[in-house]
């Protein structure tokens, strides 16, 4: 299900690149992209000539997942003013075959000022009755004078069969020409994802639930000791452990060797649950079904016996070489309605660890609807990957179907995330079925393979040394107190930190802010706190000092590691109230040990020659301050970190 190509796409979507399929979609998004700014939208009119040409590409938007624009009834009012009255008064807009340069302008000009409309393109049909250089030149002109008055919107045109008429006007003007509306459409398309891909980078994620707190330590004891023992595959038991260990709802499961120890072992459950399934179990045999290796609503002790033999006996036909086969015995769960579904953790050569989720079962291969994403993950890159599967359609309900608990599927997914970050020698990790829907989530089946972990050669800043996007380092986090006895705890920022660093921008002087950032800063809009929060742990540290009781920021310290890693630049900043307490120092230190700690050779920063405290304060530690050659008001300010 993780196959190399899923895993390079899941990998460049991750990163918010653009990937196209063939050498001709290369040219189309590079045509628009290199002419077009970035805007948000996907809904497009399409204005045209020829009937025919606007519905080819209303179809090739249909098959792309694009929207088709629903103007606004006064847009048609206006149009309609200057048409003829057959024209087709709908998306696509048909002015009719023998429209002129003065109908393409009645035309474009209210769809450029429609709200209902994020872009609009233009095609062109030859004919004898007009001249494709004199609309084009409307076209242009036409997007000229909504430029003058609100800023513009995005035109692409299709001048089909003339193209070498049309290009000398549109491409002066930005205009991205192509020889077909396909082609265009396809073209939109591209821009649309792109914009989509920069936006997830940097969307604020939902906050995880306060009560997740991970068992980490039991779940790298039960792992260490499966390795101990030489174990491949964690048992059934252990597996428990670790499911337990990270919150994950999982059924009870007992394991037995013979098939009366299987019924002595079901008779309890029995009594609770009034039936239970039995499953072979096996290193050597990952589709129970494929070997007869599962009975379910089994409801007597006698019941068990019987199975347990039937199934022993079939895979010691079918299978001969399973190792150390086993028989599991877990209470049998009637969620009538639920959703079988897919999640865990695989292993790719190139990009390490990836999270899978898709429509699950028996019928998982054949189905064959599964997305990938690389760890690791918060709620919202959580909520991506199930939107990116057909059986989402399903999971937010139909009909008299409820929604299932898609919270509880996002935070599942975040918690196996976390758990490939914690422990890095779990290598693989399947659980199918797992059950979803309007209660909640229920893992009934669920393997995790182990291998002892190997250590990365480069200085990583998180914990996997695997991960191609490392995780959080929540080891940094601190308890620690100021010279007033005021505790604080310091720890790595988060992607939901966002209204946090928000509130600590706007609370610190104006003139702090300035020496700061060398200058006036008055808004703090998402893509100026998104440098701050939406960072690449592998190279970036902030730091984020909170109040041990309000849990406000009260300072925040940025460690900068050049691309090999040798070289970091810092900056503190804190609140201007708190001045003179020590906090700056206390940031500093935790900079100084983080750095000595990863491999860093030298920490660097740039001061204003004005700012007495933080030079101070850097002499103190042992920087070296010098004169910025290249800025007579910056101090250039180094510690070379002795390891």
């Amino acid at each position: 299900l993780a196959g190399a190509d899923a895993v390079y796409d899941a990998a460049f979507r991750r990163a918010g690149l653009l990937r196209v399929n063939y050498l001709h979609e290369l040219f189309d998004a590079a045509a628009i992209l290199g002419r077009m700014p970035p805007f948000r939208g996907d809904r497009l009119a399409i204005l045209t000539n020829g009937g025919g040409l606007g519905i080819l590409a209303v179809d090739q938007l249909s098959d792309l997942g694009g929207t088709l624009a629903e103007p606004l009834a006064e847009t048609f009012q206006a149009i309609d003013a200057h048409l003829p009255p057959t024209w087709s008064k709908a998306n696509p807009l048909d002015i009719i075959g023998d429209a002129g340069p003065a109908r393409y302008r009645a035309a474009l000009g209210p769809l450029l000022a429609d709200s209902g409309t994020d872009a609009v393109l233009v095609i062109y049909c030859p004919t004898a009755l007009s001249d494709p250089a004199d609309c084009a030149e409307a076209v242009v002109a036409t997007l000229a004078e909504h430029k003058a008055r609100s800023g513009g919107k995005p035109v692409l045109a299709s001048w089909t069969g003339v193209t070498a008429a049309a290009d000398p006007v549109f491409a002066p003007a930005g205009i991205p020409g192509f020889d077909t509306p396909e082609a265009a459409v396809r073209a939109f398309m591209h821009l649309v994802r792109h914009a989509e891909a920069q936006e997830t980078l940097l969307q604020t994620p939902p906050s995880l639930p306060e009560e997740f707190v991970p068992d980490i330590a039991r779940a790298r004891r039960v792992v260490r000791d499966a390795l101990a023992e030489g174990q491949a595959w964690l048992d059934p038991v252990a597996v428990s452990a670790v499911l337990e260990a990270y919150d994950i709802p999982a059924p009870v499961v007992l394991a037995a060797t013979t098939p009366e120890a299987a019924g002595e072992a079901a008779a309890s459950l029995i009594a609770t649950h009034g039936a239970v399934a039995l499953k072979i179990n096996s290193p050597d045999i990952v589709h129970k079904s494929d070997v007869g290796g599962v009975r379910l609503n089994l409801d007597s002790v006698a019941a068990v016996v019987t199975a347990g033999r039937e199934i022993l006996e079939t895979v010691q036909r079918l299978r001969p070489e399973a190792r150390h086969p086993t028989l599991l015995i877990q209470p049998m769960v009637t969620r009538k309605g639920a959703h079988e579904l897919i999640c865990g953790i695989a292993e790719d050569a190139s990009f390490g660890p990836v999270i899978l989720f898709g429509a699950g079962g028996v019928g998982v291969e054949a189905v064959a609807d599964s997305a990938l994403t690389l760890p690791p993950l918060h709620l919202g890159l959580a909520q991506d990957l199930i939107h990116r599967t057909r059986i989402f359609r399903l999971l937010r309900g139909y009909r008299d179907r409820p929604p299932a608990d898609l919270d509880g599927i996002a935070l599942t997914l975040v918690k196996l995330s976390q758990l490939s970050a914690d422990i890095p020698e779990i290598r693989e990790l399947d659980i199918n079925p797992m059950l979803a829907d309007a209660e909640g989530v229920l893992a009934l089946d669920t393997r995790i393979a182990v291998a002892p972990s190997v250590g990365s050669s480069a200085q990583a800043f998180g914990r996997n040394p695997r991960f191609a996007i490392q995780p959080y380092p929540s080891e940094l986090t601190r308890q620690l107190e100021l010279q007033d006895g005021q505790k604080i705890r310091v720890r790595a920022v988060k992607p939901e930190d966002e209204a946090l660093v928000t509130r600590f921008f706007e609370a610190v002087a104006p003139d702090d802010l300035r020496q700061r950032f060398f200058a006036a800063v008055r808004d703090f809009p998402h893509s100026f706190i998104a440098r701050f929060t939406q960072i690449d742990y592998a190279r970036v540290l902030v730091l984020l000092a909170l109040d041990a009781q309000s849990g406000e920021v009260l300072g925040v310290a940025e460690l900068h590691a050049d691309a090999n890693r040798e070289i970091g630049e810092y900056a503190v900043l804190v609140r201007s109230a708190l001045k003179g307490k020590g906090l700056g120092w206390l940031l500093m230190r935790q900079l100084i040990e983080y750095a000595r700690s990863h491999g860093l050779h030298r920490i660097t920063g740039q001061v204003l020659a004005e700012n007495l405290t933080m030079l101070g304060m850097c002499r103190e530690l042992d920087f070296t301050v010098e004169a910025d050659p290249l800025e007579p008001a910056l101090r250039a300010v180094h510690l070379d970190i002795e390891r």
